[in-house]
């Protein structure tokens, strides 16, 4: 959703954090750049935390990446279990302290085990099986060759469909922008949060 900017209102009401980009402040925005910030404050996330102070630095780019995370997050067609568990493992991969963060308890929630959670966070392949266990062979076999097997591809589409695992690949792409921006930028992890991901 986009809406024009209107001056004549009273901004929203929101908080920038920022690590090498400074927080920008809604005075110190240019007109697109509030447009930007109106449309995520006016979406389902209600919230700029994350990599929206970066993403603010080019709006198009900002508003397009926004918009592309509204799906993947919330309107994907895997279940949301699964669409999460992708992001812990995106986030896993690139070490995004605050990816982790924010998704560890939302992946709980939406029904993963803490066994599972914690074996991400290590490294470890988890205990899955079925569909759980198609997500994430296919997630870690792009990860970290770039590449599927015809076998691992097939599995997946036996499960979720060839929308589905474009869904996934889409929820995979959208999270290593963000964790690249986060991780670009240093972002710094709310007051009181300690950083779960170790070197692995």
């Amino acid at each position: 959703m986009n809406v024009p900017v209107n001056t004549t209102d009273s901004p929203p009401e929101f908080e920038l954090r920022g690590g090498r980009f400074a927080p920008l402040t809604w005075d110190r925005m240019s007109t697109a750049q509030q447009a930007m910030t109106q449309n995520v404050m006016a979406g389902k996330r209600g919230s700029m935390q994350g990599p929206y102070n970066v993403l603010l630095r080019s709006p198009h780019i900002g508003n397009l990446a926004q918009q592309f995370g509204v799906h993947t997050r919330f309107e994907s067609s895997l279940p949301l279990a699964l669409n999460e568990l992708a992001i812990l493992m995106v986030a896993r991969f690139w070490t995004s302290q605050f990816v982790w963060w924010a998704h560890r308890n939302m992946a709980a929630s939406a029904g993963l085990s803490e066994q599972v959670i914690v074996a991400i966070a290590q490294g470890q392949p988890p205990a899955l099986e079925g569909m759980a266990a198609a997500v994430h062979g296919f997630c870690q076999e792009l990860l970290q060759t770039r590449r599927v097997s015809d076998e691992r591809f097939a599995t997946l589409v036996k499960w979720v469909g060839e929308p589905g695992v474009v869904d996934l690949m889409a929820t995979m792409a959208y999270y290593t922008l963000v964790s690249m921006c986060l991780n670009v930028d240093q972002y710094p992890l709310p007051e009181g949060a300690v950083a779960e991901l170790l070197p692995l």
